[in-house]
Parts: C-alpha cells; sequence; structure tokens
C-alpha cells in the first residue's frame, strides 16, 4: 500500500515540474513576441532613437541615423506628425544636434497631421535667439512657422515673446518673414514709439517695402498718434506666400485625416507637380473655425465662438477677442454682426488681408486639377463672401482686387453665377479707372459668349448700378456733397465725379446692349435684360435724387418699339412714361433754381426724337417720319408689297399686339368670316379695343398713352363699356 502511495506521490510530482517549465517557455514567448512587435513598428523604433540623438552625435557616414530619419520622413510626408512629436523633432533641428544639412531635412517634413503646440513654436524662437543656426535655416523656421500659424494650438505665450521676435527685423534675409509674423501677431499693446521708430529707419534702407508698409499700416490703425507717415489708403498685399515647401504633404495629410482639423486655406491646396500655366482651375478652399488666439481658460477675454445669442454679443461686446483665423468671421451671422457693431479698422484690415492672400495668392496663381470637388468647395467658399457682404451691405477691398485681377484670365463659365455677384458688389470708382481695369475684360468676354453670358453682364451690370445709386441716396441724405466709397475707406468722391462713373456705366452698358441685340438678333431675353436695366437709369433722378438723366441708345429703343413680344413693349411704354415724369421735375426745378445741375439740352431733345416716334407708330400709324431716325425711302417700301405700311405698328396691327386685335375683332363680330381689323377704329369699338387692351395688364403701355395723349383704358363712360362678346 505505501509502495502504491509513493508512486502516486511521484506521479504527482512530476506535472508540477512540467507547470514550471511551460510557464518559461511561455515568458520566453511573450518577450520575443515583444520584441518581434518592436521590430514590427520601425517608426516607433526611429523616434525612440531620434529623441536619444545627442549634441556632437557623427552624422557623416551614420547609417543607422539616416535610416530613422527616412523612416520617420516616409511617415510625416504621408500621414503626418502628431503634436508630441512635432516637439522632439523641432528640438531635434534648431539644436543642430543632427547636423545643419539634417536641420533643413527635418523642417522640410515637419507636417503636423493635427495641431502644433504652442511651446514647441516659443521654444523654437528660444534657439533662434541662440544664433546658433545659419540664415538659411533660420529663414525656412520662420516659413514654417507662418504655414502653420493657424494649427498653432494658442498664441497667448507666443505674443508675450512679441519682442524677441521683433529684434529679428533688422536682419535683412528674415525681415519679410518676421514682418509677416509680427503682422498676425500684432495687438495694440504691441505698438510701441521705439518699434515704429526702428521700422521707419528699416524703411530708410531699404526703400519703401510692401512687407515693411504693410506692418506700419496695421500699427497706424492701432495707434495713429505714432505712424504719422503718409500711407496709401489701399495697400496691396505685402506678404508673399511662401507656403510651397509644404503645400503638397499638408493638402495630402488634410484630404486623409478630413474632419480632423480645417487647414488654412493658402496651405490646403491642389498642387500639380508641372509648371503653372496661366489657364487657371480651382483649387481647396474652406472658411476656417472660429478659434480663438488666447487660452480658452483667460478670463479677460470672451471668445467668439462661445457666443449662442445676440443678446450674449451685446452683453460682452467689449471683452470680446478676434479670433485667431479671420476668416472664420465669414461664417458666423453673430461674429458679423459684432464686426459690423464695433466698427474695428485693425479688424477689417485683417480680414482683408486673409481674404487678398486667399483669394488672389491662391485662387489665381496656383494650377488645380480642376475636380468637381474642388469646384464644389470654390463655390461654397465665394458663397460665403457673398453672404458676408450682403450682410455688411458692401463688399471686401481685397474682393474687388481679385476680380479686376480674375477678369483678365477668367473664360466667363468657371463659378460664372458667383462671380457675377461679386462683381455686382464692386464699390463705386473713379471713371479713368473704369475702361482698363472693369469694361475692357468685360467686353471680351461679351462678344465672345452665348446670349445667356451676356443677358447675365447685364443684370450684373443692372445689380451693381441699383447698389451705387443707393449708396449716394443715402449719402445724399445725410448732407454730404462728397460721397464716401465704402465705410472702411477715407476715400471720397465730388458729386460730379460720381456722376461721371455713373454716366461711364450707363454708357458701357447700352454699347454692350446695341452691339448684342444685332450680334443675337434682337434676342427677346437679351432685349428685357436691357430694358430691366433702363428701367433703373430712367429713375435716377426722382428714385435716387441724382441729377442725371441718360437716353437709351437707337440700338436699344428700336428693337424695343418694334419688338414681337408684347412685354418688351409695354416696358418701353413704362421706361418712356418714367423719362417724362423725371425730366419734367428736372425742367420745373431748374426754372425754380432749386439744383446746381442742370439736364442737358440734348437729353430733352433726345427724348422728344423718341416719344415722337413712339406716339406716331403707335397712336397715329405714321411710324416713317421724314428726318427721322428710322426715315426709309419709299421706293424701298414699295419693293416690300406691304398693303398701308404706315399703320403696320399701331396699336392694332403692331406684331407684339396683333393677337390682342383678333381676340377683340372675334369678341365683337363672332359671325364674321372675314377678318376687318380696319372696324376696331370705327366709332365706339376704338374706345372698347383700348380698354380692353389695357385690361390685359399692360401698364405701361396704358400709362406712356394716357400721359402723351389723353387716352388710356378708363376713357369709357358707364354707359358705354365694351361687350365681352356682341351677336
Amino acid at each position: 500500500m505505501m509502495s502504491d502511495l509513493s508512486s502516486l506521490a511521484g506521479l504527482v510530482s512530476e506535472p508540477s515540474g512540467e507547470i514550471d517549465s511551460s510557464a518559461s517557455n511561455r515568458s520566453l514567448r511573450l518577450a520575443e513576441k515583444e520584441k518581434r512587435k518592436g521590430e514590427a513598428d520601425p517608426f516607433g523604433l526611429a523616434v525612440k532613437y531620434l529623441s536619444q540623438v545627442e549634441a556632437g552625435t557623427v552624422v557623416r557616414g551614420n547609417d543607422e541615423l539616416e535610416r530613422n530619419m527616412l523612416v520617420v520622413e516616409t511617415v510625416a510626408l504621408s500621414k503626418g506628425l502628431p503634436p508630441e512629436l512635432i516637439t522632439v523633432l523641432l528640438d531635434l533641428a534648431l539644436s543642430l544636434n543632427a547636423g545643419t544639412v539634417n536641420c533643413t531635412r527635418v523642417l522640410k517634413f515637419l507636417v503636423p497631421a493635427t495641431v502644433v503646440p504652442q511651446e514647441a513654436v516659443v521654444k523654437g524662437v528660444s534657439w533662434l535667439c541662440a544664433g546658433k543656426m545659419p540664415m538659411n535655416a533660420q529663414v525656412l523656421f520662420v516659413r514654417w512657422v507662418l504655414t502653420v500659424f493657424d494649427l498653432i494650438d494658442c498664441k497667448d505665450n507666443l505674443r508675450s515673446i512679441y519682442g524677441f521676435i521683433f529684434s529679428f527685423v533688422t536682419e535683412e534675409n528674415l525681415c519679410p518673414f518676421i514682418c509677416h509674423l509680427l503682422y498676425l501677431l500684432t495687438m495694440r499693446e504691441h505698438v510701441h514709439p521705439y518699434r515704429v521708430r526702428k521700422l521707419l529707419d528699416i524703411q530708410a534702407k531699404m526703400g519703401r517695402q510692401p512687407f515693411l508698409t504693410q506692418l506700419l499700416a496695421l500699427y497706424k490703425v492701432f495707434r495713429p498718434d505714432l505712424v504719422t507717415l503718409s500711407l496709401p489708403s489701399k495697400v496691396r498685399t505685402g506678404f508673399k506666400n511662401h507656403s510651397s515647401t509644404w503645400k503638397v504633404a499638408l493638402s495630402a495629410v488634410q484630404r486623409k485625416n478630413k474632419g480632423a482639423v480645417l487647414v488654412d486655406q493658402s496651405l490646403s491646396l491642389d498642387v500639380k507637380e508641372k509648371p503653372s500655366t496661366r489657364k487657371r482651375k480651382l483649387h481647396h478652399l474652406a472658411i476656417p473655425p472660429l478659434s480663438s488666439a488666447f487660452d480658452s481658460n483667460s478670463n479677460k477675454v470672451f471668445c467668439l465662438q462661445e457666443l449662442r445669442s445676440f443678446k450674449e454679443l451685446l452683453e460682452n461686446i467689449h471683452s470680446i477677442e478676434l479670433p485667431a483665423q479671420m476668416g472664420s468671421l465669414l461664417g458666423s451671422s453673430l461674429a458679423l454682426h459684432y464686426l459690423d457693431c464695433v466698427q474695428d479698422e485693425s479688424a477689417s484690415l485683417r480680414l482683408n488681408f486673409w481674404l487678398g492672400h486667399s483669394l488672389q495668392e491662391e485662387f489665381l496663381l496656383c494650377p488645380g486639377d480642376g475636380s468637381s470637388d474642388n469646384t464644389s468647395e470654390a463655390r461654397r467658399f465665394l458663397s460665403t463672401i457673398l453672404f458676408s457682404q450682403q450682410f455688411l451691405q458692401e463688399g471686401f477691398s481685397s474682393t474687388e482686387s481679385f476680380l479686376y485681377k480674375f477678369l483678365s484670365v477668367w473664360d466667363g463659365s468657371l463659378l460664372r453665377p458667383q462671380i457675377l455677384d461679386l462683381l455686382s458688389d464692386i464699390p463705386l470708382m473713379p471713371s479713368v479707372y473704369m475702361h482698363k481695369l472693369l469694361f475692357e475684360p468685360l467686353k471680351q468676354l461679351y462678344f465672345t459668349s452665348t446670349v445667356f453670358f451676356k443677358c447675365s453682364v447685364i443684370e450684373c451690370l443692372n445689380s451693381m448700378l441699383v447698389k451705387w445709386l443707393t449708396w449716394h441716396s443715402v449719402s445724399a441724405l445725410e448732407g454730404g456733397l462728397d460721397i464716401s466709397l465704402n465705410s472702411n475707406s477715407t476715400m471720397t468722391m465730388t458729386l460730379s465725379g460720381f456722376m461721371d462713373s455713373v454716366m461711364e456705366l450707363v454708357r458701357f452698358v447700352g454699347l454692350l446692349a446695341s452691339e448684342g441685340l444685332r450680334l443675337e438678333n434682337c434676342h427677346v431675353l437679351l432685349l428685357n435684360q436691357t430694358l430691366a436695366f433702363y428701367e433703373t437709369v430712367c429713375d435716377m433722378f426722382l428714385k435716387y435724387s441724382l441729377p442725371l438723366i441718360i437716353m437709351p441708345p437707337a440700338g436699344v429703343f428700336y428693337p424695343a418699339l418694334f419688338a414681337t413680344d408684347s412685354v418688351s413693349v409695354d416696358r418701353l411704354g413704362y421706361i418712356m412714361y418714367r423719362y417724362r415724369k423725371n425730366l419734367t421735375l428736372a425742367k420745373k426745378q431748374e426754372q425754380q433754381r432749386e439744383q446746381t445741375f442742370h439736364i442737358s439740352r440734348n437729353t430733352y431733345k433726345e427724348f422728344n426724337r423718341n416719344l415722337q416716334a413712339m406716339v406716331n407708330s403707335m397712336w397715329n400709324s405714321c411710324w416713317c417720319i421724314p428726318g427721322s431716325d428710322i426715315e426709309i425711302d419709299k421706293d424701298l417700301i414699295s419693293l416690300s408689297k406691304v398693303a398701308e405700311p404706315w399703320c403696320r405698328f399701331d396699336l392694332i396691327h403692331h406684331p407684339a399686339l396683333f393677337s390682342y386685335a383678333i381676340e377683340f375683332h372675334q369678341r365683337c363680330w363672332p359671325e364674321r368670316k372675314n377678318v376687318d381689323l380696319g372696324s376696331i377704329k370705327t366709332g365706339k369699338y376704338w374706345n372698347w379695343y383700348i380698354e380692353f387692351l389695357f385690361n390685359q395688364g399692360f401698364d405701361g403701355l396704358n400709362n406712356f398713352i394716357q400721359t402723351n395723349t389723353g387716352h388710356g383704358s378708363g376713357l369709357s363712360s358707364q354707359d358705354d363699356r365694351q361687350p365681352t362678346s356682341q351677336t
């Protein structure tokens, strides 16, 4: 029995040894697995290696350094780098621990996947102050900061070292980039007399450079008492786009990480590797989200993105801080309310700079693939600008500058509705600039495009004229003779200058309309758009208080008079009726000496000539008058073999009204098989016909006939009304 127990004990002890051996083997397997896992993650090992590189490390011939650098570079350019790794690699590069060559190499592939830590940039500036880096590396670092500026998570600490950054403006190679960075960081408390003097000294040595002028203009906005230098009212974009080194990679990373962060438009454009051509295409454009320039935990300011109602805006209006990215104002109604309420010139200047950079540098100059995605993004971007301009009721100066350049390369079809709507928002400009900047490029597009584009151009210019006239009428109500070009400009224009600009615009449209109607065979849509324009022109004196009356040219008047559609004829009647009202009032005020400006005698003569032609053709049945604009040789008329040609354009036989005369004839004499339109003019039928015709909704013709002949739709007495039918 004992032997059995001992043998049993031996049997029990053997498995215990096997278990210990199995556990030991499992630990070895796990360790081996972890080792293989580490080897399978070369990026992690490469990051660990680079973070441990110390000063004095041999660079030349160091295959391990090169191998790990290549691994990180590949990942950075394809997926981007996380914030903590940005800090590590930026410190590695600027400390020159990996050598000067690797410093520039690291900076070139330093592409953030999401955001850039503020402290990494601050530490980078401290390395810049150390003076160890060569100049090309310093320039590249500042360019990188400008590129990722809108991705920096917070900028309050960066603004606290404004003085250190400013000290580099004396470096000739760094100066353009430092001025750009200072422009983005500057606040009122940063503007001091000694800094203004320093910039003026640099300008005296280097000449009036755009980047210096731009920064001085911002300083003048904050402290006009310190910057007494005369600066141009419209400073052109002084900072060039220097982000091409990182542009392709940033664009690729953004597409892969779409939704994680919205990058500044200047950094997220699709770029081909082939050289740029003159043909402009679309790019990746988006309005950035609202984000504060300060730490969100600060109690000193109220962030715009925290606003939820207009009431909150009013309660915190004096403690609101502008966002880090001024373009984000365009995407928020409350932010636009704030911009409109405070009338902050610095905010306007910064917003126009952002727009100018985005539109002119990127939209115009960078080639793209023209894909449908890019087109839709650009359409949304321009629509947002349009919404903002309509909200503020005036255009941005940067948009205006962009349009003048874009018109010279536009094909007339790319984003047509948005471009023409933006064009209609162009503010008043002196007449001397209108031909070169606006009329010449539009004329080339107009005469080489379809009739529908021609209609769109006329509609756009009509909208532009209405906005100019409305702006003038507001200035006239305020009692000023000088008209401000827009609320953010100190430039003004005299009333005579304003009249010259309006006259040039109206004459230009008259030229376009006359030639367009001739080329398009008096297309009904083009004719109606033209008449809509002259409905605005004919009422400039009465409706907008502008002592200027311009008659339509013969190339517009006669196609409308002899049009085959009744709407065009009726609109012409309304236009002539309103011209008479305006001229009558102008004549009355001239006689009473109530106005300084006088209507030209030629205008009265031209109106009387058109009035005579219209009354004679439509009422007196005598359309061909000797000595008039439409005189035709009698022998030529006889060759047409048209019976009674002199009455072919009266109210009965006019091509636009002929169908109404036939209908009236059938109502009055339903039993007749032969149509005799001449019987309409006999007795009471004529008055019945006039009433019938004007009851069809021809209010314009009714007013014209009643005003100029004394006849109208209300002539018939109660006992002499037209019948609905006669048997």
